[in-house]
This record gives C-alpha cells, structure tokens and sequence, in this order.
C-alpha cells in the first residue's frame, strides 16, 4: 500500500510538472512549448520561480536520454541564462548560444540536430536590451580577432535599423533577431522543410533587462 501511494504522488508530480517523455523525441507542440516558456519567464518575472526538473531524480532520469521541448537561441551575455529566465530545468531546453544570439554553421547544426533527432518542434530566437554585441556593431570601427565575424553577422539589421524612430541599438536588436527566424525558416533542406510542413515554428523574442519580461517580437519590423 506504501509503495502504491508513493508511485502515485511521483506520477502526479510528473504530471503536474508538464513534463512529456517520448522515445521519438519530444511530443509537446509549438504553442504548448511557448507557452511553457512564457508561463515559466512569469514565474521568474513574480519572483515565484518553482526551478523544476532540478533534482537527483531527474538527473538519473535525463543520463539515459534528452527529449527537449523547445530550442532556445540566445545571446552569450551572462545576465541573459535561458534556463534561468524561462525557469526550467535539466533536459527542458536545447540551448544555443553565441554573442548577439547569431546563427552560423556550428549553431545551425545545432539546432538542426534537435529537430531532426530530439524531434523539437519550436524555437525561439533570444535577442535583449542593451545587447553588446550590436552596441559594437553600431559604434562601428575594426574590431579585433575574430570579433569581427559577430558584428558582421549583426552590421544588415544595424542597417535596417537607421532612420527608424526610436533608440537604434534596440530597434537593431529586434530586427536581427527577426532576421535570423527569416535565416533559420529558410534554411535548406532541414529547418525549411520541417516549416513547410507545419511541423517547426520559429519565433523571435527579447529580453528585457529591467523587468525581466521576455516579449515575443511579431512582424517584420
């Protein structure tokens, strides 16, 4: 009866968690696994953040295998950590991340790896205020090593950006994360494809420093 009772309270907490397990890869779909991150950011936002899937348990749980419900494409900044914003936990979300949250061929197949063979089926693309990596783009000048591969990626939405109305380094930032759902919706065969199909959805958000309000960024702006 004591082992019975204790199965229970364990499946109920599994359940009351949201977490889905699935030998073919995630099954939570694109508007379940933004809400799931939103519902999370609001937890974190109010302070009420339940930092779930972070136990010994889960731990052994995610050793035999990963089934992500979503991908994150964030910035490299410190203060920008998605598990933390989104509040969730070990084998929750597949995290890429690179300074003024850029996708090249590394990244791309990243994520091209969790869709294809973890089976997720949403991202979201992480820009934030106050971005470094765009302020150096739009200050301009040389940049030294191979920080010039960054602020190159990032120079086409500075360029859109101006002769806008507004605070252009902000305005750069969520035009470059845009652009960058544009560069992964039409990247050939995988990512474009599983889009074509329905079966990928590919958003743009951003961070916001001050309230920790993460907006998903709608249009082409």
């Amino acid at each position: 009866m004591k082992r019975t009772l204790e199965l229970l309270i364990a499946m109920i907490i599994i359940l009351s968690s949201g977490v889905v397990f699935s030998g073919e890869g995630s099954t939570v779909n694109a508007k379940d696994a933004r809400q799931r991150l939103l519902d999370g950011n609001k937890r974190y936002v109010g302070a009420q953040m339940t930092h779930p899937n972070q136990t010994s348990e889960r731990r052994q749980e995610v050793s035999n295998g990963q089934h992500p419900f979503a991908v994150v494409i964030s910035c490299s900044d410190s203060r920008v950590p998605p598990e933390v914003l989104f509040d969730q936990g070990l084998g929750d979300i597949f995290v890429i991340r690179l300074a003024g949250n850029i996708v090249n061929d590394a990244a791309l197949g990243s994520i091209e790896y969790a869709v294809e063979h973890l089976g997720v089926g949403y991202i979201m693309v992480l820009g934030h205020e106050k971005c470094g990596a765009v302020e150096a783009t739009v200050k301009g000048g040389e940049a030294p090593g191979h920080i010039g591969a960054l602020t190159g990626a990032i120079q086409p939405a500075v360029d859109k950006a101006k002769g806008l109305s507004g605070d252009l380094v902000d305005n750069a930032v969520r035009i470059n994360a845009i652009m960058v759902v544009r560069q992964l919706k039409t990247s050939a065969p995988i990512l474009e494809e599983k889009v074509k199909k329905g079966e990928l959805v590919i958003e743009g958000g951003r961070y916001d420093f001050d309230d920790g309000v993460v907006e998903m960024l709608r249009g082409d702006n």
